[in-house]
């Protein structure tokens, strides 16, 4: 019974603390884990008391007007907050103050018209900001420029005119920012080309009211050439006006006949190649021109103009672009750059061939491979040479009968020994047959031997050695002429 009681104690105290956070907060709100959900409640403001240890705050779908100072302030484990589909009109000052933790913010779908700089100041750890379908006309340029942990920013369905591409150049981390479906008529091209490349990938501005002309077009075609997520997805959408009449729009991706007249100035694309020394290589002027009145030239590593035929029977360029070099040599490795051009349309496109020319690899191995055992087998040689002849010898070792015990004699024969790894036979113990000055390349106690082969026994002793053949039969008798007596 006291079990029981005790085990009901801490449940009744949890359901008391869940009902009193219940009572505080309005009726219809779910609470599971660490996320409040009070979407759809009809609510006019965000509750003044909210559950401490919340980690996401869902008011979507209600009549939110304004938020007040520090509204979500307080919540250290606040990650999300979601604010779609109410009636936000402006953002009072301090409104996510001491909310730095929160990564995720969603404002879309509602009547938000001007981002000021304060709006997102105290958000300086926000990753996601959504903002589209509202009727924001302005961002200020200082309203993003702090946030330099935003990855993903959503301002499309809106009724923007020009966007502060300059206030954003400093953010390496952002990898999408979709400006779709806005009222732009103009680009700054130059501020666009200054952004990082990964923001440039991720940058949507399809179906804006974007009046034709050549810069604008030049940036849509380049980053077609390079691939671009942004432009191959939505290569359709990609409008613009001509001469800025909203009843004559075209797919200027499309139908390029309004740019004939526009002098394209693509990055060039880099491809890499490699070669050995001595072998043809042919490099392929790539580009989606098309047509007959196409030239094509190149630019060597060493600066040199190359047309056909070609120069110094070196290097061989052909009618349709290809440059060969016919026998590559290793200062011959760098960047090759083509240029192909379309007279009749005022058009160019470059390519650029990153080659390295370097030494047959199975020739430098086998090159390698001989020298070494070349150069090992001299160095054995001299050590050998060395030690025959240049080792001092204190004993002037002779055959000479051996006493019954060890003389100092008989270890000098068994220190100066290297050469042979076959161990000789000592006096110790019975039946040991006499040493003939065989050299060894180190003396072990062995216990019993035939021929000169150790037997099981020293396996036993040494049981390092138990992995190797129990007959011995790799130790063999080099540089030895003594016969092995049976």
């Amino acid at each position: 019974m006291l079990c029981a009681q005790g085990v009901a104690a801490p449940l009744m105290l949890s359901s008391f603390l869940l009902q009193l956070v219940r009572a505080n907060l309005p009726s219809g709100c779910l609470i599971a884990s660490d996320i409040l959900s009070c979407t759809n409640l009809g609510l006019d403001q965000v509750p003044v008391e909210l559950p401490v240890m919340v980690a996401t705050l869902d008011f979507n779908h209600n009549h939110l007007e304004y938020l007040e100072d520090g509204s979500f302030a307080g919540l250290p484990n606040l990650d999300t907050i979601r604010l779609a589909h109410n009636q936000l009109s402006r953002l009072t000052p301090g409104t996510f103050r001491n909310t730095s933790n929160i990564h995720h913010l969603d404002l879309s779908s509602n009547q938000l018209n001007i981002i000021e700089q304060h709006y997102f100041q105290e958000l300086v750890g926000i990753k996601e900001l959504l903002l589209y379908n509202n009727r924001i006309v302005r961002v200020e340029s200082k309203a993003l420029s702090g946030l330099i942990n935003l990855r993903k920013a959503y301002l499309s369905h809106n009724r923007l005119t020009d966007f502060p591409f300059f206030s954003i150049q400093e953010h390496a981390n952002l990898i999408t920012l979709d400006l779709s479906s806005n009222r732009m008529p103009n680009l700054p091209v130059e501020d666009i080309a200054a952004l990082e490349e990964s923001v440039q990938q991720g940058l949507f501005l399809h179906n804006n009211t974007l009046i034709c002309e050549c810069s604008m077009y030049s940036m849509f075609k380049q980053w077609e050439h390079r691939g671009f997520t942004s432009v191959r997805d939505f290569r359709e959408e990609h409008t613009c006006l001509l001469y800025g009449e909203h009843r004559a729009s075209v797919r200027f991706l499309q139908h390029v006949r309004f740019f004939e007249n526009c002098t394209l100035k693509l990055q060039a694309k880099t491809e890499s190649m490699t070669a050995d020394v001595g072998n043809s290589v042919k490099l392929d002027c790539e580009t989606s021109l098309k047509g007959k009145n196409l030239t094509y030239w190149w630019v060597s590593p060493h600066k040199e103009y190359i047309a056909p035929p070609g120069n110094n029977n070196t290097l061989r360029m052909y009618a349709n672009g290809t440059l060969e070099i016919l026998a590559a040599q290793v200062e011959d490795s760098g960047v090759y750059l083509c240029m192909a051009q379309n007279h009749q349309e005022s058009r160019n496109e470059t390519h650029e061939v990153n080659v390295t020319v370097s030494l047959n690899h199975q020739e430098v191995e086998s090159f390698n491979t001989g020298f070494t055992t070349l150069l090992g087998c001299v160095v054995s040689l001299v050590l050998v040479l060395m030690y025959l002849y240049l080792t001092p010898c204190r004993c002037w070792c002779r055959k000479q009968p051996l006493p019954a015990t060890p003389s100092p004699a008989n270890e000098c024969s068994a220190q100066s020994s290297i050469l042979t790894p076959t161990p000789p036979a000592t006096t110790e113990g019975p039946g040991r047959k006499v040493s003939n000055n065989k050299h060894v390349v180190f003396l072990e106690p062995i216990k019993e031997a035939q021929n000169g082969r150790p037997r099981a026994a020293l396996a036993l002793e040494h049981p390092k050695l138990a992995v190797t053949r129990s007959d011995a039969d790799s130790v063999t008798s080099v540089f030895s002429d003594t016969t092995i007596v049976p």
